[in-house]
């Protein structure tokens, strides 16, 4: 199980982890949202280089927060649990766990 510690002097830095992974998983479901946008033809070319132009800045505003917080290996191993967390629950949609049985999680430590 992923456990931030908030207690302490590290309170800072996991709460910094977990706000920095939901902002990077954001984003990267906002890209998604851009390119399927992009490639239905709904956006202009204007349009496509300022979504561009944002996305790059809002990557290297994320760098810079990671490396001023030092929290990069952390953000990384959060996002690589909560990636494993996903996989578990999309096995188990794809295959449920048949009577008398359970499916083994994943462990990321």
């Amino acid at each position: 199980m992923t456990q931030i510690d908030i207690d302490g002097e590290s309170a800072r830095d996991g709460l910094m982890t977990l706000v920095i992974t939901i902002v990077e998983l954001l984003i990267e479901a906002m890209e998604r949202e851009a390119i399927r946008r992009m490639e239905s033809g709904d956006l202009t070319e204007e349009e496509i280089e300022r979504i561009g132009a944002q996305f790059a800045a809002l990557d290297a505003e994320i760098a810079a927060i990671k490396e001023e917080e030092a929290i990069e290996d952390s953000v990384g191993e959060l996002r690589d649990r909560l990636d494993g967390l996903v996989v578990d629950a999309i096995r188990s949609v794809e295959e449920p766990p048949q009577q008398g049985s359970t499916h083994e999680p994943i462990e990321n430590d």
